[in-house]
């Protein structure tokens, strides 16, 4: 069970009165296990039920829109919203148009392997010999040509594409995002064929900071109202059932 936050940090009891009396979040209906339409047609996944558990902590009423990726911050920057939770990802650019809350999540790199190839580590020495698939153009496919130059690269147009390589055995590997393929693993279209090989890889350089909940520029009391909430949930062991119930394969 990973943990996304320095045990030794213990943010302040914020005082609510200097935060709005209904926190408006913005998500976005189409990046499952995160936020999507379930078959009642309401939003729901795990950032939906991390903003809900937020909203319980600080004991505040909450609402929830959902608007197009390229819309969030700027509900934000115009007064619609006051916090945007959609996987977004804390970078220094996106720094440049919202502040963000600690981070609440981070989806590493893994590599998977079908089920009678899985080892318990992957190192270049001991993958040097194999093929592997990976997307190309992408962070990952930088990586593993600065990291594992002597495995033979096979790069593909989509993640699709990579995985029915991988069950085919046109590959022995696939390195990818750890989100994507264990939500791959636990559905029907891997036929069972796979498991994880090794254990993650979470360079910032290549795979970002993580997830944080993004505010307007300088509203640094909510912010810290989310961080404060962020931490209770994670002590309280409310982030952890939300974890085991979206990600019942874990990503890390």
């Amino acid at each position: 069970m990973p943990g996304f936050w320095d045990p030794k940090r213990r943010p302040e009891k914020p005082d609510v009165t200097r935060v709005p009396a209904q926190i408006r979040f913005v998500t976005t209906e189409d990046y499952p296990p995160f936020s999507f339409r379930g078959e009642d047609g309401r939003p729901t996944g795990f950032n939906i039920d991390i903003a809900r558990a937020i909203c319980s902590e600080l004991a505040i009423t909450c609402s929830l829109e959902v608007v197009p990726f390229e819309a969030l911050t700027e509900a934000l920057a115009a007064g619609k919203a006051d916090a945007a939770i959609a996987g977004l990802a804390i970078s220094s650019a996106s720094r440049e148009a919202v502040d963000f809350s600690d981070r609440y999540f981070r989806s590493p790199a893994r590599f998977v392997a079908r089920k009678p190839d899985v080892m318990p580590a992957v190192t270049p020495d001991l993958v040097a010999s194999e093929t592997v698939g990976v997307v190309a153009g992408t962070a990952h496919e930088a990586y593993l040509r600065d990291f594992f130059a002597e495995v033979a690269i096979r790069s593909f147009p989509t993640p699709e594409d990579a995985r029915a390589a991988l069950r085919k055995g046109e590959v022995d590997l696939v390195f990818g995002d750890g989100v994507q393929l264990a939500f791959w693993l636990n559905g029907s279209s891997s036929e069972g064929c796979c498991a994880f090989a090794g254990g993650p890889f979470t360079e910032s350089l290549y795979f970002g900071e993580g997830m944080g909940i993004a505010v307007r520029r300088g509203d640094d009391a909510l912010r810290q109202s989310l961080n404060y909430a962020l931490a209770q949930i994670w002590e309280n062991g409310a982030y952890v059932d939300l974890y085991l119930r979206w990600f019942p394969i874990g990503v890390y």
